[in-house]
C-alpha cells in the first residue's frame, strides 16, 4: 500500500491559480496563500511570474511549463502529485488552461485521477464581457483565432453565424 503525503500547509493536488490581468493588485489573498503554500509553482515565464511573487513576497520556487514545453515536462508534475507534492499552475496572465498553457496537464491529472482545484481570479473573458454592454447570454468564447488569413477567416465567419454575444482575444501586436 501506498502512503500519499501531504505537505504542512496544503494537500497534494495540482492547483490552477488565476494571475492579475493587468494591475498586481488583483491578486486575490487566497492566490496568494496557495503560492506561498505550494512545494513547487509552474510558470509560463519564470521571469514575468517572479516579478508578480517578488511584488508579494512570495519566495516559492518555480520552474516554467510553457506552450513548448508542458508536454515533455507533465510526466515530472505528475510525478510529484503521486508523491505527495502540491504545486500551482500559473500562466502570465489570467488562468491558465484558457487560451494559455496548463490544459494538457490538467488533462493528464484527470486521467490519473489526481486531484485538481481552480483558484478563481481575474478573468479577461469576464471582465471584457461584464463592461461590454453587450448580452452576456447566450454567448460564445473562441480564444485566440488562427494567426494565418485562411483559416482566421474562416474562423470568423463560424463565429458570426453564431447567435449572441461572440468574444475572441487578439495579442496586442
Amino acid at each position: 500500500m501506498t502512503q500519499i503525503q501531504t505537505t504542512a500547509t496544503l494537500p497534494s493536488a495540482l492547483y490552477v491559480v488565476a494571475t492579475p490581468i493587468g494591475h498586481l493588485g488583483d491578486l486575490s489573498q487566497r492566490a496568494m496563500e496557495i503560492l506561498r503554500g505550494v512545494d513547487l509553482i509552474l510558470a509560463e515565464d519564470t521571469r514575468v511570474t517572479g516579478q508578480l511573487l517578488k511584488s508579494v513576497g512570495v519566495e516559492t520556487r518555480m520552474i516554467s511549463l510553457n506552450a513548448h514545453s508542458e508536454a515533455g515536462k507533465a510526466p515530472r508534475a505528475l510525478e510529484s502529485l503521486r508523491a505527495g507534492e502540491s504545486l500551482a499552475l500559473v500562466s502570465d496572465a489570467g488562468t491558465p488552461a484558457i487560451s494559455d498553457p496548463g490544459r494538457f496537464l490538467v488533462e493528464a491529472c484527470h486521467a490519473e485521477g489526481l486531484p485538481v482545484i481552480p483558484i478563481p481570479g481575474p478573468s479577461a473573458l469576464a471582465a471584457a464581457l461584464s463592461v461590454s454592454g453587450l448580452p452576456a447570454s447566450p454567448s460564445h468564447f473562441i480564444g485566440f483565432l488562427p494567426s494565418k488569413g485562411g483559416a482566421r477567416q474562416t474562423e470568423l465567419e463560424l463565429a458570426l453565424a453564431w447567435p449572441g454575444t461572440v468574444i475572441l482575444y487578439e495579442a496586442p501586436h
